[in-house]
């Protein structure tokens, strides 16, 4: 989280995307340079297919290089960089925008980004109660009896007690509506990497003040890129760039709040760069 915070600190990141579709599978590379911490390019494949044979679906590749002479200065595991990325990117986020007291945290979804998300919230709630949602009750109930936290046969009911909603799905069709919220909620969305792909439905959005990681890249994922296009979604509050200014906070403890976790090779490189000059110390 310290990382990510130095990180927007600094001159702000070039980034760039490139995504590339065949059916249901995908290549995504995501590249960045920020002026003092050098550049990164991490490569990612997505093949929902792996699922059925046991096999993650989702790998790739990271390289990160030299601020000075553009040296390849490590290699780094795919999947160790991605879970403290995107744990931190939300975790930081929420630091922020929870309510005072959170009592009891959803987890919607089953997948290895759920049990790292899990890990990642009881660093700061370490006496949260857990509750486990997921398509697939059997990998619920399991993932729950791993992670001291209870499977949720109601998604309804389940997001209307919480007090933190975190999802990371691969839905294309919203999960969660607006009409099931309450007042002082805090909503983080971690799935939905694709203008195709939502998690919470325009009303969600509606009710509530919106955050990002970065506007540059959230506009181009469907959970804000759809309703800023329709309109459902006036605009944005804050992004990580409004750290350092006090604008990306609550303010009202009965206010609701959605972070969508739209990552970026930007945040990628702030996190590889703390883990390479852990590794060299």
């Amino acid at each position: 989280m310290q990382a990510l915070v130095t990180g927007h600190g600094l001159p702000e990141a070039q980034i760039d995307d490139t995504l590339l579709r065949r059916g249901p599978d995908a290549l995504l590379s995501r590249s960045a340079l920020i002026d003092g911490l050098g550049s990164l390019v991490k490569t990612a494949t997505v093949f929902p297919g792996n699922a059925s044979y046991g096999r993650p679906t989702v790998n790739g590749s990271v390289s990160l290089f030299a601020d000075d002479t553009g040296e390849l200065d490590a290699t780094l595991d795919f999947h160790i960089l991605t879970k403290w990325k995107t744990a931190a990117d939300s975790l930081l986020a929420a630091s922020r925008l929870a309510p005072p007291k959170v009592g009891e945290i959803l987890i919607v979804g089953s997948g290895n980004m759920a049990a790292s998300m899990i890990e990642a919230y009881r660093s700061v709630w370490p006496d949260a109660r857990f509750n486990i949602w997921s398509r697939n009750p059997t990998a619920a109930v399991e993932l729950a009896d791993l992670s001291n936290a209870t499977a949720a046969a109601d998604l309804q009911h389940a997001v209307w007690s919480a007090d933190i909603v975190s999802t990371s799905t691969m839905a294309t069709e919203p999960l969660i509506l607006g009409s099931w919220l309450r007042p002082g909620q805090h909503l983080d969305l971690i799935g939905g990497f694709r203008p195709d792909m939502r998690e919470a439905d325009d009303e969600c959005l509606a009710r509530s003040r919106v955050f990002v990681d970065s506007r540059r890249t959230a506009a181009h994922v469907g959970d804000i890129g759809d309703p800023l296009k329709s309109g459902a979604l006036p605009h944005v509050e804050a992004d990580f760039r409004d750290l350092a200014t006090g604008g990306f906070c609550r303010v009202d403890p009965d206010e609701i709040t959605v972070f969508k976790n739209a990552g970026g090779a930007h945040l990628d490189l702030m996190v590889a760069r703390h883990l390479s000059d852990l590794a060299s110390a």
